[in-house]
């Protein structure tokens, strides 16, 4: 059943594709007009369609992996050579299972971290997914009453992580049990959570996403609310990266020229690692050609402002690189800075 829906679901992303929705260009060539005049000709146009023709599971429709999907498959089928359908998924951990499984899925976006709750099922599963493309980090926000000052005083208070599915309810609860703190943990939606902040009734709320976030910057706080810094250490590296939080970001919390330090979770274009020479490698290392070489369209007005960061040369902790997308690298050396650390 669960999979049924979901490929209910791909139709629907399919079909909006088609008729050319929110101005996603259909493919020219692929999926080029033609009328069938018998069952060969039918069967003809259907290989030509599939042939070329991947699924890439993006994520919750308000998220942003699912807005980042959407434009990767503007930029991608823009190109007449590939047909990329992207998917509504229950989110980025979730989507680790549906590139391991659910069928029609060839790439997805995920969060690093989402491998470490598949270790146990999955034992090989860094041999079984690689990384594409890293495309934004998803910062850490540890957001505290004014009577708290240090991850220590949250032990045995109330902690909201958001609601179940999201980043901060999986990504969370995890950095909190690496960082030794044990909390009363919550998942209820995040502006519920702030107002329960504000009354006392809960002693703090974690978000993990891009930074600069609405609520703390368009929200009203007394003196004293403020951030807890992370420091990025040994027990971090697997998956995450270091980051900061500063005025720039948060100019009502933050005062000018400090510098909070936070960790910060890569959010990843990944793909299952098809046997090299299989049909399924092909259309992965195609579709791969076909995005890296159109990166700097999506950095472009239009397009989401943070694909202006986005390198394909950048290491993604945690994951080997999908091996078309090395060699894309080796041939394009003054396309992207080489990464400091090869895969």
């Amino acid at each position: 059943m669960r999979v049924f829906a979901r490929l209910v679901v791909l139709l629907v992303v399919s079909c909006g594709f088609a008729f050319n929705h929110a101005g996603i260009a259909r493919p020219k060539r692929v999926l080029a007009a033609a009328t069938p005049t018998t069952q060969k000709d039918e069967a003809e146009i259907r290989n030509r369609v599939n042939a070329w023709s991947i699924g890439l599971a993006g994520g919750l429709l308000e998220g942003a992996p699912i807005h980042f999907a959407t434009e990767i498959a503007r930029v991608v089928n823009d190109g007449g050579s590939m047909h990329v359908l992207p998917i509504v998924t229950r989110g980025p951990t979730e989507n680790v299972n549906d590139l391991l499984y659910l069928r029609g899925v060839d790439a997805a976006i995920i969060n690093s971290d989402s491998l470490e709750e598949y270790k146990a099922q999955v034992p090989q599963i860094a041999q079984r997914i690689s990384s594409v493309l890293s495309l934004f980090p998803s910062e850490l926000h540890i957001f505290v009453r004014p009577e708290i000052h240090s991850l220590g005083d949250l032990a045995g208070k109330k902690v909201n992580f958001n609601t179940q599915g999201t980043a901060a309810a999986y990504s969370g609860p995890l950095i909190f049990s690496r960082l030794g703190v044990d909390v009363d943990k919550m998942f209820i939606p995040h502006p519920v959570a702030l107002e329960q902040l504000r009354r006392g009734d809960i002693a703090a709320v974690v978000f993990v996403t891009s930074k600069p976030v609405d609520a703390f910057v368009k929200g009203k706080w007394d003196e004293g609310y403020k951030f807890l810094s992370v420091d990025f250490g040994p027990k971090f590296q697997d998956y995450y990266i270091a980051s900061s939080l500063d005025a720039s970001d948060y100019p009502n919390l933050i005062p000018k020229g400090q510098r909070i330090a936070t960790i910060a979770v890569p959010t990843v274009l990944a793909a299952f690692n098809w046997r090299r020479g299989s049909p399924r490698y092909q259309r992965v290392a195609r579709f791969v050609d076909e995005l890296f070489t159109r990166i700097d369209k999506l950095q472009t007005p239009g397009f989401d402002p943070k694909w202006k960061d986005v390198n394909p040369a950048i290491h993604v902790p945690g994951l080997q690189r999908f091996q078309a997308a090395q060699e894309w690298l080796d041939r394009n050396a003054n396309a992207a800075v080489k990464a400091s650390a090869r895969p």
